[in-house]
């Protein structure tokens, strides 16, 4: 499939993972088969590596796809679905918990908040229409003397919220368990990227520096609750602890 790389085109990812759905809902591939490898629909897009795993990942988030390591990735059925739904587990915490546990205190460097219109990509993770109105939050984060992470936050509007950045210096998660907002399930995806423009400028970073993005959705059973949120952490500012003695694993 030759893709369009026009100005005025979709994003490839995007083109990738359209493409792939097209296949999946149009019984190309059945639920249990086995979908190409990244390097073979590098190939056949003749897209990166980096575009194939954005697609693909887009594709798990939306339960069209499964991972089973270290087998391939797979058309998900419906049993495997409501298994996933079921039993998800993470192990990604807060940042203001992490620094807390590494004896660090956390700050915010810059916090801004905003109403703004839902684009596709972020109407998608919400499950809302384009166009609807988000809560937009930004936020540079770090220690004391270091920065170290650029969230950007979108958090549906049938919550109300306070519009004063200074509300958005602390956790936001303690901030939502504050006004009853208990989130009940999280679903999360770490890569490592190259930069954008934004994250750049936000970060005050080199092009070249390494960035490990962090991918979030939260939902809330009780109430109508969405966020959707795109963390990126400075590669040589930020390390990974998991305690697998604490946390249930599940791949």
């Amino acid at each position: 499939m030759k893709l369009d790389t026009s100005k005025e085109a979709a994003p490839l990812y995007i083109q990738v993972k359209n493409d792939i759905k097209k296949k999946i809902e149009n019984k190309v591939w059945n639920p249990g088969d086995k979908i190409p490898s990244e390097l073979e629909l590098c190939k056949t897009y003749d897209v990166s590596r980096i575009t194939v795993r954005e697609a693909i990942n887009e594709l798990v988030w939306e339960e069209y796809l499964v991972r089973k390591r270290p087998t391939g990735t797979f058309v998900l059925d419906q049993n495997e679905q409501i298994e996933e739904k079921n039993n998800y587990y993470t192990y990604v915490r807060g940042f203001t918990f992490e620094m807390n546990e590494l004896g660090k205190k956390a700050t915010t460097k810059r916090a801004k908040i905003s109403i703004v219109q839902a684009d596709q990509h972020v109407a998608k993770q919400l499950n809302i229409s384009a166009g609807e109105n988000v809560y937009e939050i930004r936020r540079v984060r770090g220690t004391e003397n270091n920065v170290m992470v650029y969230f950007k936050t979108f958090i549906k509007t049938t919550v109300i919220l306070p519009t004063d950045p200074k509300d958005y210096y602390g956790s936001l998660s303690k901030m939502l368990n504050e006004k009853g907002i208990h989130i009940s399930k999280i679903k999360e995806y770490l890569e490592a990227v190259k930069p954008t423009e934004e994250v750049i400028r936000e970060l005050n970073i080199a092009e070249d520096t390494p960035v490990l993005k962090r991918v979030k959705k939260t939902f809330c059973k009780d109430i109508d609750f969405a966020e959707y949120t795109e963390c990126y952490y400075i590669g040589d500012q930020y390390r990974y602890y998991i305690d697998l003695n604490s946390t249930k694993e599940k791949f």
